[in-house]
């Protein structure tokens, strides 16, 4: 029986745990550029897509990047690549759950990128809670600067190829 309580306990912990470090800081001054990938025919991306990926590092030349982070798709890494080449970062793979956490604990006061797909950008920006909708088209480029106040301002910016 004490092995059992032991185990619930230990299990009780790491759930705390867990859920503790899914969630952004209290002080998490991050701005997030938040995209979907570029344009893609099936899995990869076509010619459109190879061109406003390229156009992406142009298209944020006035921030300066501290991370670039993808889920592990190719069509995300490969919208990547070029702003990863620009800045001379690389690009970071992370799962697709609780994305604003893991970015912003990483980098609570940092500027970071996230390549995201339609499922986890609408999460991305609920766990935000940034005002009106996600980025869900291609080409949207939406740069979420979070306050320590609470407050979440959006600038809205296009990629065009």
């Amino acid at each position: 029986m004490i092995r059992f309580r032991s185990f619930l306990a230990l299990l009780a912990t790491l759930t705390l745990v867990a859920c503790a470090a899914a969630t952004i800081p209290r002080d998490a001054e991050t701005t997030i550029i938040a995209l979907r990938h570029a344009d893609r025919d099936l899995e990869q991306l076509n010619a459109k897509g190879r061109a406003r990926a390229a156009a992406l590092p142009a298209a944020l030349s006035d921030y300066k990047i501290d991370a670039i982070f993808s889920p592990g798709m190719d069509r995300n890494r490969d919208t990547a690549a070029p702003l990863a080449k620009a800045t001379g970062l690389p690009v970071t793979i992370i799962t697709t759950d609780k994305v604003a956490a893991q970015i912003t604990s990483r980098y609570p006061k940092g500027t970071v990128v996230w390549v995201g797909n339609k499922s986890n950008l609408t999460p991305l920006w609920e766990d935000l809670a940034a005002p009106g909708p996600a980025p869900l088209e291609y080409g949207d480029l939406f740069i979420v600067r979070l306050h320590p106040d609470g407050r979440r301002t959006v600038t809205r910016r296009h990629v065009a190829p």
